[in-house]
Parts: C-alpha cells; sequence; structure tokens
C-alpha cells in the first residue's frame, strides 16, 4: 500500500514540474517583454528627425541636437521636438563607442511628419551606406514634405545619393570634398566655405562646424538675439559674418 503511494505522489510531483516550469517562463517573457515608447512630441513645433545608424560620429550628431533642443528654452518661438530614426529598435553604436536607442525605426513605426532632417556623418557614408536602398528610400520620402534638410560632414553623400542635391550648391567635409567631386561629377560642391544654405539644403562641412551650421538655421528662423542666446548657453561666440559660408538666392 504504502509503495502504490509512493508511485502516485511521485507521478503528481513529476507532472507538476513541467507546468511550473512553463509558468515561470511565461512569467519571465512577460516581465522581458515592453511595450515601446515613444517620445512626447509637443505641438506647434518643428519635428526634427535625426538619422542614425551604426558608425555615426558623435559630434555631427550631438551638436545640432543640442542647439535646436534648447529651442525649448526660448519664449515667443516655434520651438523643435527632437528625436532620432534609423532602421532599427535596437540599440545603435556611434563611431566613439556610445550607444544610443532609437526613437523611431523608419521601417516599421507609424512616423509623425518630419519639418526638419538631419543627417549627420558616418563611419560609411561614402560606401555601404549608400548601397542602403531602403535608407536613401527613406531620405527621399522624408524630402517630399520636409521644410529642411540639412547634413554635416559626409551626410552629404547621402543626399547627393539621394538625389537632393541636383542643381544645388553643396558642400561637405573638407578632405572627402574630392572624393564626393569625383562619386558625383555633376554637382557643384564647395570648397573654402563651412555650410552652404541652397534652398531648403543646408550642408556644412561637420565636426565643430556643425554647431555653427545649427546655429545659422536658428538664425534663420528666429532671428540674430535668439540665435546668439542659444549659442551664448553652450560657451559659443557666435557671429554668421565670422564663418565663412555661402547663402545661394
Amino acid at each position: 500500500m504504502h509503495k502504490y503511494l509512493y508511485i502516485i505522489c511521485l507521478l503528481v510531483l513529476v507532472s507538476c514540474v513541467p507546468e511550473n516550469k512553463d509558468k515561470k517562463r511565461d512569467e519571465q517573457l512577460k516581465q522581458n517583454k515592453q511595450e515601446k515608447t515613444f517620445p512626447k512630441l509637443e505641438k506647434d513645433r518643428y519635428n526634427v528627425a535625426f538619422l542614425i545608424m551604426e558608425g555615426t560620429f558623435n559630434t555631427e550628431l550631438t551638436a545640432p541636437f543640442d542647439i535646436f533642443q534648447h529651442t525649448i528654452f526660448r519664449e515667443n518661438i516655434k520651438a523643435m521636438n527632437v528625436f532620432t530614426v534609423a532602421n532599427t529598435d535596437k540599440p545603435i553604436t556611434t563611431f566613439e563607442g556610445m550607444r544610443i536607442l532609437p526613437d523611431f525605426n523608419y521601417l516599421k513605426d507609424s512616423l509623425p511628419k518630419i519639418d526638419i532632417l538631419v543627417v549627420p556623418s558616418a563611419e560609411h557614408h561614402l560606401d555601404t551606406d549608400l548601397e542602403d536602398v531602403e535608407m536613401i528610400s527613406f531620405v527621399k520620402r522624408v524630402d517630399k514634405e520636409a521644410t529642411y534638410i540639412t547634413s554635416h560632414c559626409d551626410g552629404a553623400f547621402v543626399l547627393a545619393k539621394a538625389g537632393l542635391l541636383n542643381d544645388r550648391v553643396s558642400t561637405t567635409f573638407p578632405s572627402d570634398i574630392d572624393k564626393m567631386r569625383a562619386t558625383f561629377p555633376g554637382l557643384d560642391i564647395r570648397k573654402e566655405v563651412l555650410f552652404v544654405h541652397d534652398g531648403k539644403y543646408i550642408t556644412s562641412a561637420g565636426g565643430a562646424k556643425s554647431f555653427e551650421a545649427a546655429l545659422y538655421l536658428c538664425e534663420f528662423l528666429y532671428g540674430k538675439e535668439v540665435a546668439k542666446s542659444l549659442a551664448g548657453g553652450l560657451v559659443i561666440d557666435w557671429n554668421v559674418d565670422e564663418v565663412p559660408h555661402l547663402i545661394v538666392e
């Protein structure tokens, strides 16, 4: 009798183990599964999207991001909502090793209307990134509705590949100007300037001059005093007349 009772108890115990394991696994999966949260975009602001990818360079991303984000602290202007877009939900790693979790995945998320697109430079903008058909298509789509498209450093190669700089004047990272001319022989690419504004497109040399191209756009949108205020907040001496640039009328 005791023998049969022991066998029955053992069978019950064994039958419970998989169920318990399944329950724990389901609970763990539920805890790990988190709904994606999107940044809050305030009404009556410019929506400014920063296109990021593996190998994005820090300065070309963070310089204009800082300038544009600080507009929310200025009164009586149409400030900017700033956010990042990428082709993934996973963190991207910049060239310098910073890990950034994109706000929107342009391959699958419903995106807000983008008023200003910023294309920072990335490690492979001179080669493999230009073969990214989905990324180039995204830039083309945004261009149809955006008010301004800006690039910093080799981000100009992306604009050129998308056909946005045809019949426009542009610039890029100084040591890559000859490369850009060879890659896109039909374009008018200028040296001796740190940024060019032609129509809705602003291209800059990048690096620390990314601050200046971003400040120029703010001065264009908000006026000189607001631009000086934004520059002062980041301890930048700002006078557009002292920056070699070209504005195509």
